[in-house]
């Protein structure tokens, strides 16, 4: 039926060959869940665009002028690794001409919280986030400012 959509991957795991995910799925080190969890949501872009697509189902270009600083090669690489990961749905409609678009999965969703938090977070710190961004592009911090404190490092 034209219109309809075409789900691309009902499986995470399959959705795209090893070589081109950053990691293996499951997770490298499911001992740590923190860790875990972010090497779902590593990437530039990944927080961005599980951020944007918690409003609902967006396209390529919509995405596109939402973070106008990525590029859509970079793009297209952080969407492949959401899907392969089973965060982000993508359909593809048979019409002409092409018509793709990308959701949350239920597990996706369930990062909303996160996600949120994440905001609130830096909206809380955005003066310090702010100076840390100039300093970082001034000069290097040392290694002492690096390190996480010796909780999360346990991990």
């Amino acid at each position: 039926m034209p219109g309809s959509p075409v789900t691309v991957s009902a499986d995470p795991a399959s959705a795209l060959p090893a070589r081109r995910r950053r990691h293996p799925y499951p997770a490298p080190s499911p001992a740590c869940a923190v860790e875990a969890t972010l090497s779902l949501i590593d990437g530039k872009w990944k927080g961005a665009v599980l951020w944007h697509l918690l409003g609902g189902t967006l396209r390529f270009g919509e995405l596109r002028r939402r973070m106008p600083r990525v590029t859509q090669r970079i793009l297209t690489n952080q969407l492949r690794e959401l899907e392969a990961d089973g965060l982000v749905l993508r359909e593809v409609f048979p019409v002409v001409p092409l018509r793709v678009e990308y959701s949350l999965t239920p597990l996706g969703k369930s990062l909303g919280k996160v996600l949120t938090l994440l905001k609130e977070w830096g909206d809380d710190h955005e003066s310090y986030w702010k100076k840390a961004t100039q300093q970082q592009s001034l000069e290097p911090r040392s290694a002492e400012t690096l390190q996480a404190p010796r909780s999360v490092r346990s991990c």
